[in-house]
């Protein structure tokens, strides 16, 4: 008499990576602006900035380590030229396996406005961090983040 076992394999559906220029900010920011009980981690940087390229390993480490526990959103704001979405940002997301969503922000005529929007304390300097969480801002900081600290930030805001 032979036993068998039925093995069932079910594939999660994962949303395709958005990758995309966006020429105004409330676009972008609807993404994370939002009633979501989502924890969003937004990250402004760009091809061209060190500091942000440097950072960029830790954030996809968090990345990876929450985003299958359930209401993490990560989402990269370039500030690369439009221009540069196909030669530059496109190539550097590839060779870098960034997985999180990235959009290229390309309002620039209202730079100020968007950059106050998000933090009036913000100098607009990259790179930067915020945590977004039901339209609330949680965290803010400008300049380079370590894993250990966004790590420990993030513990603390789930």
């Amino acid at each position: 008499m032979g036993i068998f076992f039925l093995v069932s394999c079910t594939k999660t559906e994962t949303k395709p990576q958005t990758i995309a220029v966006k020429n105004k900010y409330e676009d972008v920011f609807a993404t994370f602006k939002n009633d979501s009980d989502t924890l969003y981690v937004v990250n402004f940087w760009a091809t061209w900035c060190q500091p942000c390229i440097e950072e960029l390993p830790d954030f996809m480490k968090i990345n990876d380590e929450f985003k299958d526990q359930g209401k993490f959103k990560m989402i990269l704001v370039s500030l690369d030229k439009a221009t540069d979405l196909e030669t530059k940002v496109k190539t550097f997301i590839k060779q870098n396996n960034i997985t999180p969503d990235v959009y290229v922000l390309a309002d620039n005529k209202r730079m100020n406005d968007w950059i106050t929007a998000l933090d009036p304390h913000w100098s607009g300097a990259i790179p930067s961090t915020f945590i977004y969480k039901s339209k609330k801002q949680l965290f803010f900081t400008e300049g380079k983040i370590s894993y250990t600290d966004l790590k420990s930030t993030l513990n603390k805001l789930k």
